[in-house]
């Protein structure tokens, strides 16, 4: 089983959320998600919460396959053109090799500019924190 939630707020800079390109990058990401015509078990969407884009990234499948690649692609463009955004995705892979291993959650942290993969303290290890 592969499973991945998160989200990020879209920002352009840490200082300012929109430098006056926003609208445009943005909806170059919304073309770039609907253009990988990612399967049904799979949620990538930008949305509009209190005058702020956001991204959601919800996802589960039987095994990792091209969903990862895709969500992978998304986030890569979401740090290079929108370095100010900032946000989390959580992702368990029952063949993910140590660490962190099938027993827990990696965590990709999302923060000016840069991807970093932690561990998760929070879900993990899966048994017997959330299941027997």
């Amino acid at each position: 089983m592969y499973e991945l939630h998160g989200w990020c707020r879209l920002s352009q800079t840490t200082e300012e959320s929109d430098t006056g390109q926003l609208d445009a990058i943005v909806d170059e990401l919304t073309e770039l998600v609907a253009g990988l015509e990612f399967p049904t078990n799979v949620l990538a969407q930008v949305t509009v919460l209190n005058g702020e884009y956001y991204l959601l990234l919800h996802g589960v499948a039987n095994r990792r396959r091209d969903e990862a690649a895709g969500m992978s692609q998304v986030l890569q463009f979401v740090v290079r053109r929108l370095p100010g955004s900032y946000g989390l995705l959580y992702e368990k892979d029952e063949d993910m090799p140590d660490p962190p291993g099938p027993n827990a959650f990696r965590v990709h942290v999302m923060a000016r500019g840069e991807i970093n993969e932690r561990l998760d303290p929070f879900l993990s290890p899966i048994r017997p924190v959330i299941e027997d």
